[in-house]
């Protein structure tokens, strides 16, 4: 199959869900989920490969890199905010990428998973071009490493604005520190919509949480 295919397949099923998100507003209803959804679907119908559709979307994946760097333009707008408050700041995403990397690790000791399973579920809260590096150092599976981002930024997304309403959380820094520290670029896509502030802040725990994460989880694992 020509990777020209698989791009278009990604396209076309990504803004048929951006299209019903559009419509629906319902948050469950992410286009990224969807988007997925379609993919599966017409390969399951077409009996297409994924191997086959993988070699195409190597592309789409170079991009990922490049796709999270333009998040620091809200952030350029909203640099005098983050000159005043760097120190909380700062201080909030370090607290959130530690709790994120150690909740995992209790969870999957409490359940028993395998260690090849807990190392490759790790990277869970930080943006999949970054989690996919960190696994292939660690030689785990990146494919149960892109579920788990991919899954916690939808469920981030979803939850994030609520869980801040149910816990009182007004400000608009500790919003988009909160969502993007949990979930990363899909939480982010949230944030800025729910104000300029959120999204840029968001923006910026992406980065940051992920060089923690990079420091942290070789360190960790070795008391795994």
């Amino acid at each position: 199959m020509s990777p020209l295919v698989s791009i278009l397949i990604s396209l076309v099923a990504y803004q048929i869900g951006v299209f019903i998100y559009r419509k629906t507003k319902i948050t469950l209803l992410n286009p990224l989920l969807l988007g997925i959804i379609f993919v599966i679907s017409i390969l399951v119908t077409f009996d297409i490969p994924l191997n086959e559709y993988n070699k195409g979307t190597e592309i789409i994946t170079f991009f990922l890199a490049p796709a999270t760097v333009v998040l620091a333009v809200p952030l350029y707008n909203q640099i005098e905010t983050l000159k005043k408050n760097i120190v909380p700041i700062l201080f909030g995403i370090t607290v959130g990428s530690t709790s994120a990397i150690l909740s995992v690790i209790f969870l999957s000791k409490l359940v028993n998973l395998e260690k090849d399973v807990l190392i490759s579920i790790l990277p869970k809260s930080i943006t999949t071009a970054i989690g996919i590096e960190i696994t292939k150092a660690l030689n785990a599976d990146t494919a149960l490493t892109i579920v788990a981002i991919v899954s916690t930024g939808i469920v981030g997304a979803a939850i994030g604005p609520t869980i801040c309403k149910w816990s009182k959380i007004d400000n608009s820094i500790a919003k988009g520190v909160a969502i993007g520290t949990a979930s990363h670029a899909v939480g982010t896509s949230k944030a800025i919509e729910i104000g300029e502030v959120e999204g840029a802040m968001s923006g910026l725990a992406i980065g940051i949480a992920g060089i923690i994460t990079v420091f942290l989880i070789p360190i960790l694992i070795n008391f795994i």
